[in-house]
This record gives structure tokens, sequence and C-alpha cells, in this order.
């Protein structure tokens, strides 16, 4: 009896040391899961902050181009009336006054080349963070267990 109790102490104290070990290597595996999850937040965080100060960037050259435009549309106009005779300035030649109306023409299709190019990138951004909340919004759903899903949630998570 007494080796029985040993025996059965010593069994007891086995399954008593692997039940704790187990719960462990959850407990670990979940804060490494935890982890994780906390990483990948701040990195779509970091992402998402990264394209707003470029989207307030673009923001900002793009409102610069527009002011430029004005101020080379009204230039423009003031030159075309020079050289129509329209106005009062007789201290220019005619070619001098055409030489500045082309750099004038040029330098406006630049400006509209380049707002060009800003809207492209600003349309990239938003289509980024498109992506973004939709890679987020796959990960939600993709963490809950299928046994809990219906068919709409399984279809949605499809979709996205």
């Amino acid at each position: 009896r007494k080796q029985a109790t040993e025996y059965s102490t010593s069994s007891s104290d086995d399954e008593f040391e692997s039940k704790p070990s187990l719960t462990h290597k959850a407990k670990r595996t979940l804060r490494r899961r935890r982890k994780l999850e906390k990483e990948t937040k701040q990195l779509i965080k970091q992402e998402e902050l990264k394209r707003l100060h470029k989207a307030q960037a673009v923001q900002r050259q793009l409102e610069e181009v527009e002011e430029r435009q004005r101020a080379l549309e009204i230039f423009g106009v003031k030159l075309e009336r020079e050289l129509r005779g329209e106005s009062d300035s007789g201290t220019k030649d005619e070619t001098q006054m055409l030489h500045e109306w082309f750099e004038l023409v040029l330098e406006k299709n630049k400006l509209m080349r380049y707002e060009s190019e800003l809207l492209i990138i600003a349309q990239e951004l938003e289509l980024e963070d498109h992506q973004s909340r939709l890679e987020q919004k796959l990960r939600e759903k993709l963490a809950i267990d299928d046994s809990l899903k219906d068919e709409m949630d399984l279809n949605e998570e499809d979709e996205i």
C-alpha cells in the first residue's frame, strides 16, 4: 500500500507538473500572439501616419500649384492685352512679348503636368488607405473561429 500510495502520488505529481506546463505554454503562446497583434497595430498606425503626412504634403503642393497657375493666368491676360495693342505699354517690342508669352505657356503646361502627377499620388494614397482598412477588416474576420461564423460572415470574408 505504501508503495502504491507513493506511486500514485508520484504519478499525480507528474500529471500536476504537466498541466501547469501546458497552461504555461498556452499563456506564452497567447502572450506572443498579443505581442504580435500589438506590433502589427503599431505598424499599421505608423503606415497610416506616413500616408497622412504624405497626403498633407501633396495637398500643400496642389495649393501652391493652383496659386502659381492663378498668377500665371493673370500675367498671361496682361501679356495678351499688350500683344493685341489693347494696353498702353509700348516699351516692349512684339518679339520679346511673344517670347514671354511662349515661356508662360510652357510654364503653365509644366504646372498642369505636375498637378496631374500630384493628383495621381493622392489617388494612390487613397487606394493604399482603402487597402489597409480592408486588410485590417479581413484580419479581424479571420481572427474569429470559423465555427462561430454564419454564411453572411463567410461571404463577407470572401468578398474582402
